[in-house]
């Protein structure tokens, strides 16, 4: 008798919920910061400051869910809207100190994370998920 094929998307569920359980093991790291607003720390912190629509686009969301989100982390402190240098009527968005510290913090806790998902793995290995986990985000992309 056969192995039964691996049931990809009950997988990729739980491997999500046990990401979700394992980051909220770390209150203190996190302390108050979404995922998605470590998206756009992360973002921030590699550019300096972005429009909305730059970061829309990075992080494949509509502009409206990147200003709401914004607004959010500006109320928390972590980021700041600066006019821009070429064109008077863009604002474009930029980290706070308290926003680069949480970048930081956030970057050494995924650190840590990496370093458990990839132990035994090979490279290649590694790669292969890496690319079937790309495949997978586009599934919108093909509907």
């Amino acid at each position: 008798m056969s192995a039964a094929p691996p049931r990809f998307g009950y997988l990729l569920n739980r491997a999500y919920r046990a990401l979700q359980r394992w980051v909220e093991t770390r209150p203190d790291a996190w302390e108050g910061i979404s995922s998605a607003q470590v998206g756009l720390l992360f973002l921030l912190e590699s550019r300096r400051n972005a429009r909305i629509g730059e970061i829309a686009e990075a992080l494949h969301v509509a502009p409206a869910a990147v200003t709401n989100l914004s607004k959010r982390m500006q109320a928390s402190g972590l980021i700041e809207r600066a006019g821009d240098q070429h064109d008077g009527r863009t604002t474009r968005l930029q980290l706070t100190a308290a926003g680069e510290q949480a970048s930081q913090q956030s970057r050494r806790l995924l650190q840590e994370l990496n370093g458990h998902l990839k132990s035994g793995f090979t490279d290649a290995e590694l790669a292969v998920v890496a690319r079937w986990l790309e495949q997978a985000a586009t599934l919108e992309d093909q509907a």
